[in-house]
């Protein structure tokens, strides 16, 4: 009888069911509907695992049973699918294409649950039912993440469009942040003789920037690595677009340092921010690439600030320049909010253990040391160059603002950025055959930018063309440590602390070497000017005895930049020595 089991059939412990293991037993006679997934074909806890000979309700006695189950399984069926308003489209397409389910299955399905589970003869459609992604409405806000958001997408479910879209934005904010922060070196002349400063005070304005930009950045980057980091980036830059234009309208001095210091803030947000984003979105093998595109930002700034700035304060006054730098970036801090927010990279903890400061750890990282002392004497150098380049041109060789911008702007902007892209593909280049060779490349390079520097500051008046040629082969040569060493950098530091990584760095950059670079260089300008005068037979002290040997001690002041290109040569050789443990020490 069908209702019966057979004779011989031992019976065996109940074989695992395939989708409704969890579906409650009845506890009385009435059936208990179908959970959410269910299927025609699916196997139901409700029923015998030994085969249809055992189940009176899916065979029954006649065929009136047989009609009821399935009426009850079509009905069950319908109630989800009026549920299910947001799976409408696509997955009705998906049903129709694959066509039904065969009917036999429902009387076969068991036998494959006994005795064969290693071998499944029966020709089952592979993969889930469509009619098993329909499912109970979400509620509202369903997200997986925390207070009901989406979690952030990997890296790899962002299409390269999009990729390159963000980095595209990326690299544009980038480009606001360094043209908003050389306006002022621009301009740095006419301010200077307008208010009857010394290079010591222009030096000093540069100074206030730095230093609360470094500082600010450490908190910075610990909420780059815990909170939303594009939200972090957009109001970052809106609030220096804003104080940049309220600097045209300070009327002393301090009222200039004071709105100084405060754009430094603003702009403390930009690096961790973007570059932990950067880090998430290129693999290892592509991301000196990509830093290499966001770091074009800093010649293009660089140099569209020195072009733009100069022409604008030309025509209307040095006011008019901060009035004109101002607008652009409240555009990009709206769209920062439409950045893609990607899935940090995870990397296996250590098997000591994870230090529980972070600074601790990062600071344990040898190869970190060298490159924290390479960022500190480069931003040395390059702030003194961008803070009085302007002004030498104008003092050694007679330039007035329109031309002394040009030439910055070709000289130390533009020359950039052959630097960085070079430097970057011929980085990825050499990382694959180790972080060492990387590393080995920027301190060539350095080795090549002293001389170049020496012989353009050694050029006598007039010859502009041949210093603009000199100077851009050195900050062509240099502008390939960006994409080189922050690639380095992240090659040594845990994906989760990238950001925090970046602030300790900045704080070292821009306390020891921007914020030294350009008052050092003014106050041995300022005594070297007085030594020239003295040594002319002037002995008075106001600005106007002492304005005709600015340019001698200036010139004599930027002597200092190809010495300590030197040094951070052999500095980066020290960081290629450690990198390959360090790296290794990351990955185990």
């Amino acid at each position: 009888m069908a209702g019966r089991p057979r004779s011989g059939v031992r019976r065996s412990e109940p074989a695992p069911q395939r989708l409704q293991a969890r579906q409650p037993r009845p506890r009385s006679g009435r059936p208990v509907p179908h959970s959410r997934g269910a299927r025609l074909g699916d196997v139901d806890a409700r029923r015998s695992a030994h085969g249809p000979g055992n189940d009176a309700r899916l065979l029954g006695r006649g065929r009136r049973r047989r009609r009821a189950e399935g009426r009850r399984l079509r009905a069950d069926t319908a109630s989800r699918q009026r549920h299910a308003a947001p799976a409408r489209g696509p997955l009705r397409r998906a049903e129709r294409t694959r066509g039904p389910r065969p009917r036999l299955l429902l009387l076969l399905r068991p036998l494959q649950d006994r005795g064969h589970r290693s071998a499944d003869p029966l020709p089952l459609p592979a993969g889930p039912h469509p009619r098993s992604a329909l499912r109970r409405p979400r509620p509202r806000g369903g997200g997986a993440g925390p207070a009901g958001r989406a979690p952030p997408r990997a890296a790899g479910a962002l299409k390269s469009e999009g990729r390159a879209a963000a980095l595209a934005l990326l690299c544009a904010i980038n480009t606001l942040n360094f043209f908003d922060r050389q306006v002022l070196s621009a301009v740095a002349e006419p301010i200077r003789r307008e208010w009857a400063l010394g290079d010591a005070a222009i030096g000093a304005l540069g100074t206030a920037f730095t230093l609360l930009y470094a500082v600010v950045g450490i908190p910075f980057g610990r909420l780059a690595d815990r909170g939303r980091r594009k939200r972090l980036l957009a109001a970052g830059v809106f609030a220096w677009s804003l104080l940049t234009a309220l600097q045209g309208l300070a009327r002393s001095f301090a009222q200039l340092f004071a709105l100084r210091l405060l754009v430094g803030v603003g702009e403390a947000t930009c690096a961790p921010a973007a570059t932990s984003l950067i880090g998430d979105l290129a693999p290892p093998e592509k991301r000196s690439r990509a830093l290499a595109v966001f770091m074009l930002g800093l010649p293009l700034g660089l140099g569209l600030s020195y072009a733009v700035s100069g022409w604008v304060a030309q025509g209307w006054g040095w006011r008019a320049a901060f009035f004109v730098a101002g607008p652009p970036g409240v555009l990009c801090a709206a769209l920062a909010l439409a950045l893609p927010e990607p899935a940090r990279r995870a990397q296996a903890p250590r098997s000591g253990g994870i230090v529980a400061s972070p600074y601790r750890r990062l600071l344990a990282i040898p190869t970190l040391w060298w490159i924290i002392a390479s960022g500190a004497l480069h931003n040395f150098n390059m702030y003194a160059l961008g803070t009085f380049l302007s002004p030498y041109l104008i003092r050694a060789h007679g330039a007035d603002l329109r031309q002394a911008g040009l030439v910055s702007m070709l000289a130390y902007g533009l020359s950039g950025i052959p630097g960085m892209l070079l430097g970057g593909l011929a980085g990825d280049a050499l990382r694959r055959r180790g972080p060492a060779p990387r590393v080995r490349l920027g301190a060539g390079l350095f080795l090549c930018a002293a001389p170049l520097i020496l012989a353009a500051l050694m050029q006598p008046a007039g010859r502009v063309l041949a210093f603009t040629l000199l100077l851009g082969l050195a900050c062509a040569a240099m502008a390939a440590y960006y994409s080189i060493v922050y690639a380095a950098l992240q090659d040594v530091v845990p994906a989760s602390l990238r950001g925090t990584a970046m602030a300790v760095y900045f704080l070292a950059m821009y306390v020891l070497g921007a914020a030294f670079g350009p008052v050092a260089t003014g106050l041995m300008s300022d005594r070297l000017t007085a030594r020239a005068a003295r040594a002319a037979g002037v002995l008075g002290r106001d600005a106007l005895a002492l304005e005709p040997f600015r340019a001698a001690g200036l010139h004599a002041a930027l002597l200092v930049v190809p010495a300590l290109a030197l040094v951070m040569a052999a500095i980066l050789w020290a960081a290629s020595r450690t990198i390959a443990r360090d790296t290794q020490l990351l990955n185990e």
